[in-house]
């Protein structure tokens, strides 16, 4: 680069997400913070710089001036714009950097691990499944589903004068009113559930209830029942405590009601649609298993994973909701309908157990985003939330018809569990057929699945399981994708 910034070859990237002004401004932000203009050094005049990157002289006028009124640029008359020296001096010199790790002196950190959570089985899926053309992952949304429009004014409306002046103040530990009231009133009572505000809590997903819970409520003395296949985070989050995990088998009625249950403190179920084997708990059992709570004396962890997303007939009461004896916890996500980015879910509780998962939280993180709780509350106050279940539950009927349609047409041979709702299949193949194999050979094919071994508390688990969601794939592909699928599976048998 020479002396002269006027001589600097500035370049804009083709971005479609980005207004040509700001990206503008964040090159020319870039290069002063980087030193690559230096202080006191003349910008190109507007014109010049608007000719060279082909866009209009306004554009950079309105961008020159932007920076100077924030102080990176410094406007002389007849002169042009400069680099403002006070931004550079108040950085701090650049530090002399030596190699990371290395030498005898260097800590052994393994040693100082008092957990790996690295070690844990968990799901895992190709960091860049979106360029799959047929990606059958589960926990993930198709975007183009999604309310755009809706969600961008109740980002605006969250970002009025009015609303900023609300949630810009530290709450400490306190969640937003609107959104409390909208979970009480809207979200809960279609599960039957009727708490007061001091009985929720706002958390950053079902798994962050999941981990206050573990943290507040387990230690090594802890046995912790969990279904069997279930929710591999589950396992893993009360693993970390150190506890004792028992096995709890499912039927297709749901969670069984075998011995296993008598000698547990706490007993995670997933009654709505259990993950993963999608099986709706019957009303008969969740009395039963309330009445054994209580008659052993164990808490139940109620995960009420994809309740809303309900394909036929009525869903089922929330175990809460049939609780007369104070004998469950309740957690919920809106990771499903909304966005599994977005990290927004609740935990209803007795007030004590919420005042000390509070106070817990607020040493974690205070509260999660309150912008993004005042965008969920006016999603969920306009009706967007209701509109977007309407579409969902359509679409996702759909398109899990469509895969059962295909799995008996390409693949006679594999068991499907049909499914009341939600968003994912749980499928068995022959006793030697191996998935982990299968997906290899089918991700070769564009195909992404989920081998089920994972979800088993044993080691190794059944081979012979599978996932295959629904959320993220048009319905247009998916007999495709399984016929691609049964490819890979008769090269694998082969």
């Amino acid at each position: 680069m020479g002396h002269d910034s006027r001589a600097i070859l500035f370049h804009l990237e083709h971005d479609r997400t980005t207004t040509l002004q700001a990206q503008l401004r964040r090159m020319l932000v870039s290069a002063i913070l980087d030193g690559q203009i230096p202080a006191g050094s003349p910008l190109p005049s507007c014109r010049a710089l608007a000719q060279s990157l082909k866009i209009a002289r306004n554009t950079v006028v309105l961008a020159y001036q932007d920076l100077t009124e924030e102080g990176f640029l410094i406007a002389k008359e007849r002169s042009g714009f400069f680099v403002n020296p006070d931004i550079l001096s108040a950085r701090p010199k650049e530090l002399v950097t030596r190699p990371e790790g290395g030498g005898s002196d260097a800590p052994d950190w393994t040693a100082r691990f008092k957990c790996r959570p690295t070690q844990q089985r968990n799901v895992v899926k190709p960091a860049n499944w979106q360029d799959y053309p047929y990606p059958f992952i589960y926990g993930q949304i198709d975007q183009t589903l999604f309310p755009l429009a809706a969600w961008r004014e109740c980002s605006r409306q969250a970002l009025s004068v009015n609303s900023v002046r609300e949630w810009a103040n530290d709450r400490f530990a306190e969640d937003d009113p609107l959104l409390i009231e909208q979970i009480r009133t809207r979200l809960l009572p279609r599960r039957g559930v009727r708490v007061g505000a001091d009985e929720i809590l706002v958390t950053v997903g079902a798994q962050q209830a999941l981990y206050l819970l573990s943290t507040l409520l387990f230690d090594q003395k802890t046995v912790f029942g969990i279904e069997d296949p279930g929710y591999t985070d589950a396992r893993n989050i009360a693993g970390l405590r150190g506890c004792r995990l028992v096995s709890l088998p499912v039927d297709e009625q749901g969670l069984m009601l075998g011995s296993q249950l008598d000698g547990c403190d706490y007993v995670y179920v997933t009654p709505s649609h259990q993950f993963p084997t999608t099986v709706t708990m019957s009303l008969e059992r969740r009395h039963a298993i309330l009445e054994r709570a209580v008659e052993k004396d164990f808490l139940l962890i109620e995960d009420d994973y994809e309740s809303e997303l309900t394909h036929a007939g009525s869903p089922q009461p929330a175990l809460k909701s049939l609780d007369r004896h104070g004998r469950v916890i309740f957690i919920s996500s809106l990771s499903k309908t909304l966005a599994p980015g977005l990290r927004m879910g609740f935990l209803v509780a007795p007030k004590p157990l919420i005042a000390e998962l509070r106070a817990l939280r607020r040493l974690m993180i205070r509260h999660p985003a309150a912008n993004n709780q005042r965008t969920v509350a006016l999603f969920l106050a306009d009706g967007h939330h209701d509109t977007l279940l309407r579409r969902l539950c359509n679409v996702y009927r759909e398109r899990l018809a469509a895969a059962v349609t295909a799995i008996a047409r390409h693949l006679p041979e594999f068991t499907v569990n049909l499914t009341a709702g939600g968003t994912a299949l749980w499928i068995r193949g022959p006793k030697d057929c191996d998935m982990a194999a299968i997906a290899t050979a089918a991700e070769k094919r564009g195909v992404v699945i989920e081998p089920g071994a994972v979800h088993f508390l044993g080691q190794p688990g059944p081979a012979n399981f599978c996932r295959l969601g629904v959320s993220s794939i048009p319905t247009e592909r998916i007999e495709t994708g399984i016929r691609l699928l049964a490819e890979a599976v008769r090269e694998v048998s082969r």
